[in-house]
């Protein structure tokens, strides 16, 4: 059985990666514990390997992986403007990682990058867009995807850097303030509070499912190279999506408007899928269905 890697596999979008591949790998994960928990891999314990320390130090495990999917990154813009120095973590985290992958001959390296790269540019987001780094966040992601094909041309180590948009579902209760919108919107209605929305409620999102995502970077990993948006192609206002949680919920809850305090905020994103789809990658879960399932399993 061929071997994987998952760094932050403990996390929100790592754990479903995870409950994906242990039927097709012998899958070790890398994870700090800084936005993960270890109860996000209850289902698969039993069937890999945890690693408690940073990517920093993913050369000294001992490990071969044959493939790697680098998901340890800090993962939400906030946390980049608190603490900047999160920049250069996730810079030299992913430099070992290339390490790694160069050393032990890894077939492909599957990174998590963000659509937040495309800032207000107008959409759909195409990956040869021009990109304007405006925060700590994307400039990290940005590194991380030059310091890839740095090394894809320096020493031929396979990669694919995926864009991921608005990426909501199970397993993001640890995540807290840093969760997707949806799950924040659902966790208010059901602790008996109106949701709050920063704006008119009329920016949209492209919402992705998270089973989505995971299959996506299956799919990566095994004929992706270069750069690809994973999204749906279709965006969804805040308020559509607080209307939908109230008829699923059986509430009448009207969001509570504040005044956006963020610079440079997106109103709005969605995704060219052309190159995923080129792949063979179409979006199987529409917004409704994926509500459904994190209700189901809520």
């Amino acid at each position: 059985m061929m071997k994987a890697l998952v760094t932050g596999g403990a996390g929100f979008i790592g754990s479903n990666l995870v409950e994906s591949l242990v039927d097709r790998y012998d899958v070790t994960v890398l994870d700090n514990f800084h936005t993960g928990s270890m109860s996000n891999l209850d289902r698969v314990r039993r069937d890999i390997t945890v690693i408690k320390g940073s990517c920093n130090d993913a050369l000294a495990f001992g490990l071969f992986p044959d493939v790697i999917f680098h998901l340890g990154i800090p993962s939400s813009s906030p946390m980049y403007k608190s603490n900047p120095l999160l920049v250069g973590e996730a810079v030299n985290g992913t430099i070992a990682i290339m390490e790694l992958a160069k050393r032990s001959g890894t077939k492909k390296v599957v990174i998590a990058s963000s659509s937040s790269l495309y800032n207000s540019l107008p959409t759909p987001h195409r990956e040869d867009a021009a990109i304007l780094v405006t925060d700590y966040y994307t400039e990290a992601r940005l590194a991380i995807e030059r310091i890839a094909e740095l090394y894809r041309r320096l020493y031929g180590t396979d990669y694919a850097a995926l864009r991921f948009f608005s990426v909501y579902g199970p397993h993001e209760l640890a995540k807290g303030s840093y969760a997707n919108m949806i799950s924040q919107f659902m966790w208010d209605m059901q602790a008996g509070k109106a949701p709050v929305i920063y704006g008119d409620g009329e920016q949209t999102r492209d919402f992705i499912f998270v089973r989505d995502v995971t299959d996506g970077m299956i799919l990566a990993a095994e004929r992706g190279t270069g750069v690809y948006n994973l999204g749906t192609g279709r965006s969804y206002s805040f308020n559509y999506v607080v209307d939908l949680l109230n008829r699923k919920l059986g509430t009448d809850y009207k969001p509570t408007y504040r005044d956006n305090p963020i610079k440079n905020y997106v109103r709005e994103t969605q995704a060219d899928t052309s190159k995923m789809k080129a792949l063979g990658f179409t979006a199987r879960w529409p917004l409704e269905e994926g509500i459904d399932e994190i209700l189901k399993l809520a």
